[in-house]
């Protein structure tokens, strides 16, 4: 070799790291899909994960592999962002090889066979994680349909008023079995239909957190219009609908999507909670200040009709009709240690139910919430289960005449309730004790409790990874 070349090739071992120049595809390698991209891989971008700065932090500026820079408050980014994202992350990639391609060995443990540095540091400490999981089947060539769906688990979702946590408990079990951690203030919850993501209204941030489900990270936060409440998501997944508990309330209609606010629907009073009816056609926000329940056609996103009451309204349970429209509606309201009962079509109240009273010796907790919050209809339909933050008990009626068939004592301040798919069970939060109660809904009778985070409240059940 020529002097002056073997010169030029020791400068370019010096300044070239060994793995810098990234193996070329074969021309028989798997196209890289732009859809599972989109969908699976870039919120990784975005992910917060304990101990890590997000990728986001360092790769918006300043690195050869330069994301698009996120516009301030955008939880993700655009169609045409997305785009060149894609572009830049997939020449990081070698088609095919998972082993070989940069984007999954840079943050790789070195125990686990990643490389020997990161200036990002180490975000997986093994090709188990679902994260680089999720990587290497977008490398060997998967799309969106071929991808194999994940199996389902019923899970139920349980937020934590006064802590910076979510836990999420297997109901065969009834265990702990995950924990979505850094979401300070976590009030309503969830789930898309698909069980891909969980989605969580920040109270500490104002903003409702994006969680995917298979790694229990927080991978966005959506800015919001003001102090979010409690929360819900449409049928078909693609909004949810976030009470903002502010004068004037509104309902942040939140695109599942674009991750960004579609629009904000104005309410009577500050938003407590909303709800999407069973059939998705409705979503009724209730208001404590505004003693209003309001019905928001989904399709159209405007409001249909608004029913005044003559206490503040909280939370409310569907009762549906053989063809799946509601039938009625029954609201919790402001120191009503019971329910009022509304008839849908008329949207007329036709009667109001008192809880039980307590025995003799038992005394009324008289701190917190309301007199009696969180109720749920039994997926056959068969049952209404009410809450009794007063009583610190829970009760059961038959549907639909109405007709008490027992109380269940539960842990101190009952504050909302959730349902097992197969009309069995509840699972009860409960705020004074820490704790959420199992009731078994078939011999009224509390089966365990299990300790969870601080003052326990708003939970769902969901069917997850």
């Amino acid at each position: 070799m020529p002097r002056f070349l073997l010169a030029v090739a020791v400068v370019l071992a010096a300044v070239v790291p060994a793995r810098a120049q990234q193996p070329a595809a074969s021309p028989s390698s798997p196209t890289l899909d732009y859809d599972f991209f989109k969908a699976r891989v870039q919120p990784m971008f975005t992910t917060k994960r304990d101990g890590n700065a997000r990728c986001v932090s360092c790769h918006g500026f300043g690195t050869t592999m330069r994301l698009q820079r996120l516009p301030a408050g955008a939880a993700t980014w655009n169609e045409e962002d997305s785009r060149k994202n894609f572009e830049i992350v997939r020449s990081r990639v070698v088609a095919g090889k998972p082993e070989l391609s940069r984007l999954l060995l840079h943050p790789l443990a070195v125990s686990a066979g990643g490389d020997d540095h990161h200036d990002g540091g180490k975000h997986w400490t093994s090709k188990d994680d679902p994260e680089w999981q999720t990587l290497a089947a977008w490398v060997k060539g998967d799309t969106l349909k071929s991808a194999a769906p994940a199996r389902g688990k019923v899970r139920i979702i349980q937020t934590n008023s006064a802590g910076d946590n979510v836990h999420i408990i297997d109901p065969a079990t009834n265990k702990v079995v995950g924990e979505i951690g850094g979401i300070e203030v976590g009030h309503g919850a969830a789930a898309a239909p698909d069980g891909s993501r969980i989605y969580v209204s920040n109270e500490a941030d104002s903003t409702l957190d994006v969680v995917d489900a298979r790694t229990l990270r927080v991978t966005s936060k959506i800015p919001l219009s003001g102090h979010p409440n409690n929360i819900s998501i449409g049928k078909d997944g693609r909004r949810v609908y976030v009470a903002i508990r502010e004068q004037q309330g509104l309902v942040d209609v939140i695109d599942t999507a674009s991750l960004q606010k579609a629009k904000s629907i104005p309410i009577k009073g500050a938003v407590h909670n909303t709800y999407t009816t069973p059939d998705g056609r409705y979503v009724v926000a209730g208001s404590i200040a505004g003693k209003t329940a309001t019905a928001i056609d989904a399709q159209t996103e405007e409001v249909a009709w608004v029913m005044d009451f003559d206490l503040g309204v909280r939370p409310m349970a569907f009762e549906t009709n053989p063809d799946g429209s509601t039938k009625r509606m029954f609201v919790q309201l402001t120191e009503l240690n019971g329910f009022a009962v509304v008839d849908w079509a008329t949207q007329k109240e036709t009667q109001r139910i008192d809880l039980p009273k307590l025995g003799p010796g038992k005394k009324p907790v008289l701190t917190g919430g309301n007199a009696s919050h969180g109720m749920a209809v039994t997926v056959d339909g068969k049952k209404l289960v009410v809450d009794s933050r007063l009583n610190s008990a829970v009760y059961v009626y038959s549907l639909p005449d109405l007709k008490l068939l027992g109380g269940v004592d539960v842990g101190r301040s009952p504050d909302w309730v959730t349902l097992t798919p197969d009309s069995k069970s509840a699972y009860v939060a409960n705020a004074g004790s820490n704790d959420v109660s199992v009731v078994d809904l078939v011999a009224l009778k509390e089966v365990t409790r299990i300790p969870v985070g601080q003052v326990p409240k708003r939970n769902i059940t969901a069917m997850l990874p």
